[in-house]
Parts: structure tokens; sequence; C-alpha cells
């Protein structure tokens, strides 16, 4: 089609091309530097900039007048066209997140490579292994160019480094879930070239140019149509390894990345709708005081941090960033200190209370035995520091057996119910050994056997010296369970509480202590009616 044009006609399309792909790369200058990614608008703007020279270094080798002229300015358009291969990668990993443009040993073997070539093409006319120039009359006056393989061996390192750059770009779009389309408009424009490439070594009506810095102009122009919309948003979205959606100023999410899909399952296919009915959880956790977002994740609770960081477009907010930074550990440790906070509280509670009236006691006796020189007052006095000392050890046993459990081993059930059966002040009771128990539970044998102890001394504490206990064995775990009175109406859901007792001289820490011993094993236990009607008390080891 070409070849059928007038001299004159072709001469000024060629002329255009070019004077057009440097007149948008240059023009595309002013927009590039609003780009607030430093590093992304550092590699645009560079790229615009030897692209637009490498077209305008076209112009002149096809307009200026003799062949010696046109023969420098083609070698300084290879060069800075070579040149533009750096920028471009410069971009791609900038804008995808990736590091390589500051890795100074890519940066020096990049720059080691092209100050090489520089060189071969700069001492071409001596050596001519790049190319070999003279003077043409069709399809119209000019310089014509025959590359030699030198050539096209460093146009086809160029373009494997220009592909790599699209697998950045393109794996970026994947993971963040992006619509992938505007991508390959964007690569079909800039690889369109490369057509004329080839056609200028097979046709001779063809010019055997480079017309990749056409491609590059057609790119720019395509990424600022899109930049400050999708792409603005892709990069935003795939910016780290955090979940992220991204929503423009109405609230309505036009990005996110994979980690944030799976965190929420509809986000899948909800581009252009409103984040506040996508996801209002998000929305909620991030107005609230402290926007800690709870979630589940693959049965483990997982806990989020969730923020905002809006984003411009030459001064005027266009949408904004929601990360979530997972602090769960942070969470977990904050959440073990307000619990250990709790527990000090009730502990001090416990002893301003359960402890004055047995020292207001000894303290009341022991002024009657001074003012009255009788020694029977120091009796109650003794029993006064016995209950005091029995609330302290019983409160220190219930601050120990809170604190989690690192080491456990295989222990036998049934051994340790026995011995702690013989740890009981009581000779008339029964304990009998139900079942066939798991043989692979594993323990903190001495908590477990402080867990038995407790149970076995409630039952003979509330059922009597003739009370019959039962260690049995349930399909996910164990059960203590005695014939005794079992529990007050109502009291089942109380009996574990720290204080709480139906016994005249109980300190209401044995069951306390009981349950502190299950929640160190990460275990839960239940307490019901037995089946005799006494107390029975479950205990599940497998909580999975």
């Amino acid at each position: 089609m070409l070849p059928s044009l007038p001299s004159p006609v072709l001469f000024a399309l060629y002329v255009l091309a070019f004077a057009s792909a440097a007149v948008v790369s240059f023009g595309m200058l002013p927009r590039a530097r609003r780009i607030e990614h430093e590093d992304t608008r550092r590699g645009l703007s560079w790229l615009l900039l030897t692209s637009g020279g490498w077209a305008a270094a076209h112009v002149g080798y096809l307009t200026l007048p003799t062949p010696t002229l046109q023969y420098v300015l083609y070698e300084v358009g290879l060069i800075i066209g070579l040149a533009s291969v750096g920028p471009w990668l410069y971009f791609c990993s900038a804008y995808t997140g990736r590091t390589f443009h500051r890795n100074t040993t890519i940066q020096r073997s990049f720059a080691a490579v092209f100050l090489l070539l520089v060189a071969i093409k700069v001492t071409n006319p001596l050596h001519q292994w790049y190319f070999v120039a003279e003077p043409a009359l069709v399809p119209f006056r000019y310089l014509q160019v025959t590359h030699r393989p030198l050539h096209w061996i460093v146009m086809g390192l160029s373009y494997a480094l220009t592909a790599i750059g699209f697998f950045m770009l393109f794996e970026l779009f994947v993971r963040v879930n992006s619509n992938a389309e505007p991508l390959f408009v964007l690569l079909g424009l800039t690889g369109l070239p490369v057509i004329f490439d080839v056609a200028g070594a097979v046709y001779p009506n063809v010019l055997d140019l480079t017309y990749s810095s056409i491609g590059v102009a057609a790119f720019a122009l395509g990424v600022f149509v899109l930049y400050f919309d999708r792409f603005q948003f892709v990069r935003v979205a795939g910016d780290g390894d955090n979940p992220v959606v991204v929503v423009d100023e109405s609230g309505r999410i036009r990005d996110f990345n994979a980690r944030a899909e799976a965190l929420f399952d509809d986000l899948s296919g909800s581009i252009n709708e409103a984040v506040s009915e996508v996801a209002p959880e998000l929305v909620r956790a991030l107005d609230a005081p402290d926007p800690v977002f709870e979630t589940d994740v693959s049965g483990t609770t997982r806990y989020y941090n969730v923020s905002d960081t809006p984003f411009t477009t030459g001064g005027a907010q266009t949408g904004q960033s929601i990360v979530l930074t997972d602090v769960t550990d942070r969470e977990q440790y904050r959440r073990e200190l307000e619990e250990k906070n709790e527990k000090l509280e009730e502990f001090a509670s416990i002893v301003s209370h359960d402890l004055r009236n047995p020292l207001q006691v000894a303290k009341g006796r022991t002024e009657l035995a001074i003012a009255e020189e009788d020694v029977e007052h120091l009796t109650p006095v003794k029993r006064a520091h016995e209950r005091m000392e029995q609330l302290i050890d019983e409160i220190l046993t219930l601050a120990r057996e809170g604190v989690s459990i690192d080491d456990v081993e295989r222990v036998d059930l049934p051994v340790i119910a026995e011995r702690s059966w013989s740890m009981v002040p009581a000779t008339d009771p029964e304990l009998e050994l139900e079942g066939e128990f798991d043989a692979d539970l594993s323990a903190d044998p001495e908590r477990l056997q402080q867990l038995f102890e407790n149970l076995f001394r409630n039952a003979v504490e509330h059922g009597g010296s003739d009370v019959t206990i039962t260690v049995g064995a349930l399909p996910d775990g164990f059960y203590v369970e005695d014939d005794g009175d079992g529990f007050p109406e109502g009291a089942a859901s109380e009996v574990f509480d720290a204080g709480f007792t139906t016994a005249a001289d109980g300190t209401g820490f044995g069951l306390a202590i009981v349950s502190e011993i299950v929640e160190a094993h990460d275990w839960s236990i239940e307490a019901t009616e037995g089946t005799n009607g006494g107390a029975r008390f479950e205990i599940h080891t497998d909580t999975d």
C-alpha cells in the first residue's frame, strides 16, 4: 500500500508519524509529573523523554539536508532508543511494586552493557558491524540504512527486556484480579511498530528504521488516558502484600487484590459496586474508634487494622485505598493483657473482701486477749489465720493456673486420676473409673492432677463422706461425676466464677482453678446434672 503513494506524500507521512510521536511524548511530560508515586513518576518521565528524543532524532534523520547529518542523527536515535529500555523497566518495576529498579547490581550491569553498545554504535563508521548507509532515491531521497546482524541481536535483546516489563504489568493485573484488557490494548499499540521493523528489513520500499518510538508514544498516550483511572487503581491495589481495596471518591469499588478477595468472598465481580454494600463490616471497622476488623481465616481468628489513604489527581481527591494490616499478634497480646488486668482487679476485689473478715476477727480477738488476758480469744485468731492462709494459697494457685501451657506430654489419665485421689484427705468416698480413655491425650501432668484434686475435693465437700465419684471417658474427652446433692437451682452457670461457693467454709476458688487449667490446655468444660442427681463436669479435650 505504501509504495503506491507519491514520494512527497510518503515522505510527509514518515515525518508526520515520528514528529507526532515526539510531540505526544514531550507533551505528556507535564501530566507525568503529577503522578504521586515518585518512582513511577520518574520512570515514566524518563521513558517519555527518551522516546520523544528518539522520535525527534528520526525526524532529523529524514529532514536534514546532508547525508553526514542524517547519519549522525540516525546514530543518535539508535543510542537514545537503546537508552529507553532502562526507563521502561524502571517504570514497570516501580509501578508493580518491585525493587529491581533500585538494585545497584542491576543498574551497574545495565549501564555497562549500554556503554559497550554505545561504543559499538559510535564507532560504527570504522567497522560497520551495526549498519551500513548509503544515499538512496526510492521511495524518496534519504540515507538508506541496511542493518547488520548485530543490530538485530541488540533489537532482540531490547524486545526481550521489554517483554519482561509487560510480564510485570500483566502479573500485577492478575494479582489484583483486574481486567487486563486495557493492558493488552496497550501491548498491541506498543508492539504494532514491530511489524514495520520487520517489513523494513524485507521490503525495499519500507524504510529500514526502528519504529518503536511510535509504539512508546502510543503506550504513553494510552497510559495517560487510563492511568488516573484504571492504571492508578491497579497500582494502589497491588502495592504491598496486605489486603487492599481501592474505591473511588463516591465509595464504589474500583479494584482489589487477591488477598482482599480471600477475606471478602463477595468482592469477586463487585467492580463499580458500593463497598458499603459488598463489605459493610469493612466500612464499619473503618468508621469505628478502634478500626480493628476481626474475621475467621481457615478456622483461625485473625485481626486486621483498617486504614484508608486518599490519593489525588491534580490536587483533587479521586479515591482512597483501604488497607488491612494483620495485627493478630498485637491484638491477641492486647487482649491477654486486658484479661490479666481483669484478673488482677478480680484478685484485688477478692483479697479486699474475703481477707478483711478473718483479718478483722483476728484483730478484734487479739485486742480482747490482750485487754482481758484471756488466751481463749486466741483460738478464733488461729482459725482466722488459717483461713487467710488458705485464701492466699488458692488465690496464688488461681493466678498460676491461668498461665498458658507450652509443654505437654502424653498422659495416662486413669493413673493420674488415681494419684490425685490419694491426695484427697477422705477415706469413705469411692472412686470408680469407667470406659476406655484416650491413650493419645496430651497434657501437663501436674496441672491435670491439680484439676482432678480440686474436682474430688469439691465432690467430697458438697457430697459428704459417703459420696461416690466416677471418672469416665467421653468420645472427645472425659468427665468427673458424683452422686451427691448436685447444684442448687440456677447455680450451674456460676460455679466456675472465682469466689462463688455454696459451702459455709468454702473459698469459691476450687472450680475457678479447674476452669483456668482447662482453658490453659485449650479445652472446654461444662457443668451439668449427673445421672444420679449429683454434679457432673464434662471436659472436652478435642475442641477442633
